[in-house]
């Protein structure tokens, strides 16, 4: 009699204890910014171009998309002779 009380009170705190758990993390929706970083991670997976990577970004972190490219002093011509201090050119 006595292990049949001791197997049930044993059952019943397992299924009271199992009960009282919170549930499984993944069950839960998602933060912003547990989206935001999920979705910055799948961008840098895809193998995009430059611009197309900095353009998703951008769209991803709400941030105002700003061009990419030479600026007009690292640009250079042929036509055009440039002395630097120091070099021969």
């Amino acid at each position: 009699m006595n292990r049949l009380l001791a197997i049930s009170l044993l059952l019943a705190a397992s299924v009271l204890a199992g009960c009282a758990t919170h549930p499984a993390p993944e069950l839960r929706p998602y933060s912003a910014e547990e989206s935001r970083q999920l979705a910055m991670e799948a961008l840098n997976r895809r193998g995009l171009s430059f611009e197309e990577y900095h353009q998703q970004k951008a769209q991803l972190t709400a941030q105002p998309q700003q061009p990419f490219g030479f600026d007009r002093r690292g640009e250079m011509n042929a036509e055009h002779s440039v002395t630097l201090q120091g070099r021969p050119s």
